[in-house]
């Protein structure tokens, strides 16, 4: 039982982003805010718990915050692929009225059959696209958010305390007066399922624009090993600089009109690694890209910039070998081509 005018949350699932977002709403709470914290791991929960934060031995422990007259919360944080079995396995330790948060990246469409699901049981849900990954404790998380208005409404001392404040952009210009909750950095995008909407186009934008200054920066890379010009006329067939990948990064992050916080973190990546040379290059993709993809295609809306970006990751993992491979075949067969040697 939690202490009347105290809000009730359990973090269920302790990971890179779990444990982060138990210790935001502890650090930045402006009202009384309980958190108690779970995760299949019993070690991590006992690290975790140390801080400050209520263990919780098992899922079972959840029924002990049942109040009607104080409903608890669980915000889930667990890997896409476990997500809905983790729901639904919180759910039979819950009262009506409760409520079950998903933070994690979740397929909009999957929302509405959990809430659905949760619905036949009394248990509220919300869905809440987060973003901020691994700095999210220190920049606070821009929330994306999914569910009815009154449920949505009493999680707002926890969403205050997860975003990152009006103070973390200036003002837009135009905008004055009281704040909108977007200012703050969280958003009540609409019913169940439009916050991880939201979230999945917004990581399908993401997707484009690290492809865009990946391929920008490709090209100033190539430009040390000398870029032939075939058709000029005269002595002039190949023109080379030598660039400092790291320097260029840093003038663009200052005043240019591609500087960004991604920009920020490829400059870092220089600093720390200037040839880059601890990656392979084997990019992976989780589903919001994929998603943002097919439901461009099921809406009939041209999205080519992040289509390429996407299978620009598929061919980063080699999966275009066997079809270069066919390619090479046929230039062969049809007019004797040799095929080109890898450097």
């Amino acid at each position: 039982m939690t202490t009347a005018g105290t809000v009730q949350i359990t973090i269920v699932g302790l990971g890179r982003m779990g444990a982060n977002i138990a210790r935001r709403i502890k650090s930045h709470a402006t009202s009384p805010i309980n958190i108690s914290v779970y995760d299949v791991n019993p070690e991590t929960v006992k690290t975790v718990a140390a801080e400050g934060f209520t263990p919780l031995s098992s899922l079972a422990d959840l029924a002990q915050y049942n109040d009607a007259a104080n409903p608890q919360f669980v915000w889930v944080m667990v890997p896409a692929e476990v997500t809905q079995q983790t729901i639904h396995a919180v759910a039979e330790h819950l009262a009506a009225g409760s409520t079950i948060i998903d933070g994690g990246n979740t397929f909009y469409r999957d929302d509405i059959a959990n809430a659905e699901w949760l619905a036949t049981k009394g248990i509220n849900f919300v869905d809440v696209g987060t973003s901020g990954g691994v700095y999210g404790l220190e920049r606070g998380y821009s929330l994306m958010i999914g569910g009815q208005k009154e449920i949505v409404d009493r999680l707002d001392p926890i969403f205050k305390a997860m975003c990152p404040g009006i103070e973390s952009a200036e003002r837009t210009p135009g905008k004055d007066g009281t704040p909108s909750q977007s200012e703050y950095g969280y958003l009540h995008c609409g019913p169940i399922g439009s916050g991880h909407f939201i979230k999945m186009v917004h990581n399908g934008i993401e997707y484009g624009a690290m492809a865009a200054y990946a391929e920008g920066l490709n090209l100033i890379h190539a430009a040390a090993q000398g870029i032939k010009h075939p058709t000029a006329v005269g002595s002039h067939t190949e023109t080379k600089y030598d660039f400092d990948m790291a320097e260029v990064t840093e003038v663009w992050r200052r005043g240019s009109v591609v500087a960004s916080w991604l920009l920020d973190l490829t400059a870092t990546a220089y600093g720390e690694d200037p040839q880059l040379a601890s990656y392979e290059g084997s990019v992976s993709d989780s589903g919001e890209g994929r998603w943002t993809v097919q439901t461009a295609i099921d809406a009939g809306v041209p999205a080519n910039v992040l289509s390429a970006s996407l299978m620009g990751r598929f061919t980063s993992r080699g999966n275009d070998l066997y079809a270069n491979k066919v390619l090479s075949a046929m230039r062969k067969k049809f007019g004797g081509h040799v095929e080109a040697k890898k450097k």
